[in-house]
């Protein structure tokens, strides 16, 4: 760890007593392969509960009679959902363990989902979609509580890329089964099918995902301790910067998310079946970098650099786009602008799991209160992103490349002037 400068030995500036050091994890507490497939699976949920639903956003439009920016924001308000979600169950798993939480949370998400299949109009179904992002938000900032639990440094970037390869398979197959599904039925019969996958994960997390937080390692205050172990964080510029790096990076992949159904098939006129080829192709891209990351670079050079690598390549993958999308190239036909998209989704697979090794590195005493900031600010970053990609209708797709490269440019700016890596690797000599 000397090459890459990351130390986790400096703590957080926090109102709380500084914790004792976190020993070794024991063999026994690693995560076997079963754990890792649930872990995947709740960090799964995210990806099918949006992008099985995208090939269904024009038929969504069409049978609620609502404007396509309207349907666009059921798609905000479960980002938005996942976001402040992440901050109340990451605080209640640092105080009562992973487990409780997490069932509560998915059980509130089956009924939810439930209820958007049978939703009737556009306002109750963005109701709804509300609340299943708030119950699924569990999923996902107790799965990165668990990985930290459970593993530190090297090791734990490692397991964020393994996670990327078992979650990653929900982009590539969600949008496949949403296409297949309107071949069966109407938008509504997605909502059944993820209501049974909703199901079917609560029961896998009931009997095989048991307990990694001792009672001892418990934070026993309430919402006031809370409060100052997340402002104890946020005081720490490099944990801050690694959290807005990545928020920004989520927010030109959420840009890509919400405006491609409409770019691809309404601009382009491909067909849902095409675009969810499309949208496969780019998940695959974004797995094969993710295992490139964990398996061949972690260990051989250090975490910043890789980072830095994938924020570059975003950044310029989003400046094509935004060449090509505004005509300065003439007309351009969907096969250049999905390589752009390409390019830019597999680049991810470097900046995603490098800023949430990053940051947690440096949280061992407040795994869960972290991991629901880290979750927050992408989600809330992202849901921003979101109704911003159709704000000059559905002719164009350059406020889509705007926003992922002034996105791009943020992320990149928050790395330089925060993080400062150049800075903590001479400390480390």
């Amino acid at each position: 760890m000397a090459e890459s400068g990351q130390s986790t030995q400096g703590h957080i500036p926090s109102a709380d007593p500084a914790p004792a050091p976190t020993a070794p994890v024991p063999a026994a507490r690693r995560a076997g392969l079963l754990v890792t497939l649930v872990l995947g699976g709740l960090t799964a949920l995210p990806p099918l509960s949006m992008d099985m639903y995208l090939p269904a956003l024009p038929a969504v439009t069409d049978s609620l009679r609502a404007p396509a920016a309207t349907i666009q924001l059921t798609l905000t308000a479960c980002l938005a959902g996942m976001a402040f979600g992440q901050l109340v169950v990451g605080p209640m798993s640092d105080r009562w363990g992973r487990r409780r939480p997490l069932l509560i949370g998915m059980v509130v998400y089956v009924v939810a989902t439930a209820i958007c299949a049978l939703a009737p109009t556009a306002e109750l179904l963005t109701g709804f979609r509300l609340l299943q992002g708030l119950a699924g938000a569990a999923g996902i900032v107790i799965a990165r509580a668990v990985v930290r639990d459970l593993y530190d440094g090297v090791e734990m970037a490692r397991f964020f890329s393994t996670l990327m390869l078992i979650s990653g398979v929900a982009p590539i197959i969600a949008p496949l089964i949403g296409g297949q599904v309107l071949r069966i039925t109407d938008w509504r019969g997605i909502f059944v099918v993820l209501t049974a996958i909703g199901i079917l994960l609560t029961l896998v997390v009931l009997k095989w995902l048991h307990e990694t937080l001792p009672r001892e390692k418990r934070h026993s205050g309430g919402v006031g301790q809370a409060l100052r172990t997340m402002r104890g964080l946020l005081a720490d510029r490099v944990f801050t910067g690694y959290m807005l790096t990545g928020g920004l990076a989520f927010a030109a992949l959420f840009a890509y998310i919400s405006a491609s159904p409409f770019v691809v098939q309404e601009i382009y006129g491909a067909s849902p079946q095409t675009f969810s080829l499309l949208f496969g192709v780019n998940s695959v891209g974004l797995i094969a970098v993710g295992q490139i990351n964990g398996k061949v670079l972690v260990g051989r050079v250090s975490l910043d650099k890789a980072l830095g690598f994938g924020l570059a390549v975003i950044t310029l993958a989003a400046t094509a786009l935004l060449l090509m999308t505004s005509g300065v190239f003439g007309k351009v036909g969907l096969l250049p602008v999905a390589a752009g998209l390409f390019v830019l989704m597999s680049a991810m697979g470097l900046a995603m799991p490098n800023t949430n090794a990053l940051a947690l590195m440096r949280t061992p005493h407040a795994a869960g209160s972290a991991s629901a900031l880290i979750g927050t600010a992408a989600f809330l970053i992202g849901a921003v992103a979101s109704p911003l990609v159709g704000i000059a209708g559905e002719a164009t797709a350059v406020p889509m490349a705007v926003v992922q490269l002034a996105s791009a440019l943020a992320a990149l700016g928050c790395f330089l002037v925060l993080c400062r890596p150049w800075q903590r690797r001479a400390e480390a000599v």
